[in-house]
């Protein structure tokens, strides 16, 4: 059986290589090793039209929804707030539209980061814009451009809890977080000031949000978890075919607590 292929989402931004400096689709090169690590193969996913996700998706054993800008407040009715970024809409409607297929197919799914958060926001839930303001202290992003370690305790008799048990040194670099659950997720892990560190979904076999960053970490448990899931899930290619067994796709408004977007 072939290694499970895994995509992954980008950013769209400029970027500079030797002597071009031009629009880029673009992800750190640790998501791509990491996955490799424990076995996937990993495809690239870069912002595309929403009605391009279905036929995406359909080739694909798992998702990862990866880091990036703050998602746009726009899609859980609130007002920006001075220390959030600019809406990057044309991802936000790429992996929106990527979730709604890969969570209606009941596909392997991992949010990082920016990942989790659009996961919570996708099934209803809302986000803190600025963190210091709530937790007074910037530990959760000390340095702009790197990664700092902060401890998360996992919450027992959950996924994350069972992979990751007791408190941990995880890699962190963010300064929003979840602030109501969506819809269908349960808190997986916290910091010690209250904060959501992981969330993940009852209603679906992987859905899989965490706050830190597990790339950063090649014999992650998240990582491989995520690539087990994808391979149990994958069909035997008919005999002397190499082409995919696709699942029957059940439409995105079957699924409870998620809105679309405007």
């Amino acid at each position: 059986m072939p290694k499970p292929l895994i995509g992954l989402t980008t950013y769209l931004a400029d970027a500079q290589w030797g002597e071009w400096e031009l629009p880029a689709a673009l992800l750190p090169a640790a998501y791509v090793s990491c996955l490799r690590a424990a076995g996937g193969r990993v495809v690239l996913l870069p912002p595309d039209a929403p009605e391009a996700a279905p036929d995406v998706v359909a080739r694909l054993d798992a998702i990862v929804l990866t880091s990036g800008e703050d998602v746009d407040p726009a899609l859980y009715g609130a007002q920006p707030h001075p220390c959030t970024g600019p809406p990057m809409r044309e991802r936000d409607r790429w992996e929106w539209a990527v979730l709604d297929e890969a969570l209606a197919r009941d596909m392997p799914v991992l949010g990082v980061c920016r990942g989790m958060q659009l996961m919570n926001v996708h099934a209803g839930g809302t986000l803190i814009q600025h963190l210091p303001e709530t937790v007074g202290h910037h530990g959760h992003n000390l340095h702009g451009g790197h990664f700092s370690p902060h401890a998360v305790t996992t919450v027992p008799g959950t996924r994350i809890g069972a992979l990751l048990p007791g408190t941990r040194q995880v890699a962190t670099h963010h300064h929003q977080a979840v602030e109501s659950l969506g819809a269908g997720l349960v808190v997986g892990a916290r910091t010690a000031d209250g904060t959501v560190e992981a969330i993940e979904s009852t209603r679906h076999r992987f859905a899989v949000g965490v706050q830190w960053h597990p790339e950063m970490a090649f014999d992650s448990a998240v990582v491989h978890a995520l690539v087990a899931a994808a391979r149990s899930t994958q069909s035997p290619a008919p005999t002397g075919a190499d082409e995919r067994k696709v699942p029957v796709r059940r439409s995105a408004s079957e699924l409870s607590g998620t809105t679309p977007v405007s």
